[in-house]
């Protein structure tokens, strides 16, 4: 029986844990990494609530301690995608009638769960699996994760209080249904909370999930897997698989019960799937919901009145931290002539003293880029500036050793051209390009920022002028989904800075706040009129005895 209305207050964010030397949380994260590094995992897919394995096992390695082996997880195959589709399907139904306050209760408990009894191993899981330090692990796989179960069950709460106004003799009604399919969400190695969002939030509206993240992320992806089911998450509603993405695509597409895909990743693999759904978008029974956040080539504007500390330190951790692996990581920055020495001299001195090493060594502050596949993607464009005709010059850092793991330096590349091309090209690691500006330029540098990039995730200005941050504001009002005033273009907060950009950086339906939601959600108006007309007509038919 519901027959009251149930409100989920406002949470507040999850606090940062400082993991400070002789701390209690530093102690149970060191333990937690040594269990899980002793421990070789077996990682099964789950569909339909049941733990599935393969004849096909993949190794999982440390990016950052390529020779010891983590475990292994098993590859999906078709079959596997076809079952977690119908899994999903069976268990449409009942999920979607779940009252709200039951649902909403499965994952405020994943949140406590992750917020106590996991935390640090889901923290080590993501430090192991994806190379992050335990800072960039607490504010990703505990505190963001968290935040986005708890203030997603807020939103959600406030969408269905929503209603229509209704006068005298009605009822106005609006329902708020679940999307008539499964989705499919497809998640990043970057970020274990992205991992987590993408198939919760939809799964939290009452839809049903295929859910297939990078492999590179199964890791910590299973262990939040495990939060789920201990939590109380039915059967077939989150079906989390391991196969080849063009796959699970191919398959997932062509499904007349496709609802909608729910996606982070590169630009170039989210328009191939815009594509495949367009191409088969006769077949569904209601057109899908198309949900992604994509690549990045973000800035950092210094206009010639900023602080050169505060600039120094926002490319510092704007460009480096987890090793520029963040679609809002500082990728390119504008300097003017009249601070540019300084602030590269500053920085310079600072990049020196970024330790480099493996995670358990809690002093490095960079570690391992994710993979083989991403340092000879990301060294390439390094030597490219070494064996080039001098457009280009290293200003600092350019070293890499894949001996022990995926390891490249925090590079800053000076340029003299605005269109070279690491000031244009998304490279997604620890390699930051420099372009210096004459300082009575710097309106004309904004136009040639915002006409470099095809892409608009994130940006920073820096200033100390009121007149020109207005300026700048406005100028680039459509360069970046996040804008930043003094400060790095980095570290969104669920609830406070809504997350997503546009142009070729996705549909910009701002994961961390209400209006992805309403994404997952399809609404139903209902009218009932309380005493029914009996005559079709109206009082304007009947005559007037005044016209006689």
């Amino acid at each position: 029986m519901n027959n009251a209305y149930f409100d989920f207050a406002e949470p507040k964010n999850e606090p940062v844990l400082g993991y400070a030397p002789g701390s209690a949380e530093r102690k149970a994260l060191q333990h937690a990494l040594a269990e899980m590094k002793a421990t070789k995992r077996d990682i099964p897919m789950y569909i339909d609530g049941e733990e599935v394995r393969s004849d096909n096992k993949v190794e999982i390695r440390p990016p950052h301690e390529t020779a010891h082996l983590l475990g292994h997880f098993h590859m999906s195959s078709e079959e596997h995608v076809h079952d977690a589709i119908d899994a999903a399907l069976d268990a449409r139904e009942k999920w979607a009638a779940m009252n709200w306050e039951h649902r909403a209760s499965i994952f405020l408990k994943a949140a406590d769960l992750l917020a106590t009894k996991y935390r640090y191993r889901m923290n080590a899981a993501t430090m192991l699996g994806q190379s992050k330090n335990a800072y960039q692990a607490e504010i990703d796989s505990a505190c963001e994760l968290i935040d986005f179960l708890r203030f997603n069950v807020h939103f959600l709460s406030k969408i269905y209080k929503d209603q229509p106004i209704s006068p005298a003799g009605m009822n106005n009604r609006m329902e708020y249904r679940p999307l008539e399919g499964f989705v499919l969400a497809v998640t990043p190695f970057n970020f274990t909370a992205i991992g987590g969002n993408l198939p919760t939030s939809a799964a939290m509206c009452g839809n049903v999930v295929v859910w297939k993240p990078a492999n590179t992320q199964v890791y910590s992806a299973s262990v939040f897997m495990e939060i789920l089911i201990e939590a109380g998450l039915p059967a077939g509603v989150i079906n989390l698989i391991y196969p080849p993405g063009p796959m699970v695509g191919e398959i997932c597409y062509a499904h007349p019960y496709f609802a909608g895909v729910h996606f982070t990743g590169s630009t170039g693999v989210f328009q191939s799937m815009w594509k495949s759904i367009g191409n088969n978008i006769s077949r569904y029974r209601s057109y899908p919901r198309i949900v992604g956040e994509t690549g990045g080539k973000d800035f950092v504007f210094v206009h010639p009145s900023a602080n050169v500390d505060a600039v120094v330190a926002g490319l510092a951790r704007g460009a480096f931290e987890f090793q520029g692996q963040k679609c809002s990581a500082a990728s390119r920055a504008y300097l003017p002539a009249n601070l540019a020495e300084e602030i590269k001299k500053k920085l310079v001195a600072e990049l020196a003293t970024m330790k480099m090493g493996p995670v358990d060594d809690f002093t490095n502050f960079v570690n391992a880029v994710i993979d083989e596949k991403a340092f000879k993607s990301i060294t390439k464009y390094i030597d490219g500036v070494k064996n080039g005709n001098g457009d280009a010059k290293i200003l600092c850092g350019g070293n890499y050793d894949s001996k022990k793991g995926w390891f490249i330096e925090p590079t800053v590349i000076e340029t003299t051209d605005p269109s070279y091309v690491t000031m244009c090209e998304e490279i997604f690691g620890p390699v930051l390009t420099i372009y210096t500006y004459e300082a009575d330029m710097w309106i004309q540098t904004l136009e040639v920022l915002d006409s470099t990039s095809p892409y608009a995730l994130t940006g920073a200005i820096f200033a100390q002028d009121r007149y020109a941050i207005e300026y700048m504001t406005k100028a680039l009002v459509n360069s970046a989904g996040n804008f930043y005033i003094n400060d790095k273009p980095t570290g969104a907060v669920v609830g406070q800075q809504p997350f997503g950009g546009a142009r070729a950086s996705g549909t910009n339906d701002k994961a961390g706040s209400i209006l992805n939601l309403y994404r997952w959600l399809s609404a139903r108006t209902i009218k009932e009129t309380y005493v029914s007309p009996t005559d079709y007509r109206y009082p304007f038919h009947q005559p007037d005895k005044a016209d006689k």
